[in-house]
């Protein structure tokens, strides 16, 4: 007996192609379709207006400038190497030598990832251009 592929035919992986192929249009086609909104001449004026208002006001926040941005990453990525060496000493350790050191080493692996989503964050806040 011959198998058919996924969902019981023949070319089912073809058929699942169609079917997320077909899913993708429904899904982004409102978007495509979607009328351009009328230009306002006044909106250019409106915005400028807005967001003079809004630096006039004081929010209590003291702007970071870039070069201590740098340093701060810089010292967040420093321990953030070790803390990667570390954890792949310990698992050669453990894989190659046998030492019983999975306890320290999924330790060291979650500080690991907690510092570097906390970089990444950090990262993309500070220097990703929105």
């Amino acid at each position: 007996m011959k198998s058919h592929g996924f969902l019981g035919c023949r070319g089912g992986w073809s058929l699942l192609t169609w079917m997320i192929f077909i899913l993708g249009l429904a899904l982004f086609r409102p978007a495509l379709a979607a009328p351009d909104a009328p230009q306002n001449p006044n909106a250019v004026q409106v915005m400028e207006a807005f967001q003079k208002q809004q630096g006039d006001k004081d929010d209590g926040v003291t702007p970071v400038d870039d070069h201590k941005k740098k340093i701060i990453m810089f010292i967040m990525g420093v321990p953030l190497i070790l803390m990667v060496l570390v954890t792949g000493v310990l698992g050669i350790g453990m894989g190659i030598y046998g030492k019983p050191w999975f306890v320290p080493h999924m330790i060291m692996a979650g500080l690991t990832m907690t510092l570097a989503l906390v970089h990444a964050i950090v990262g993309v806040a500070w220097f990703f251009p929105f």
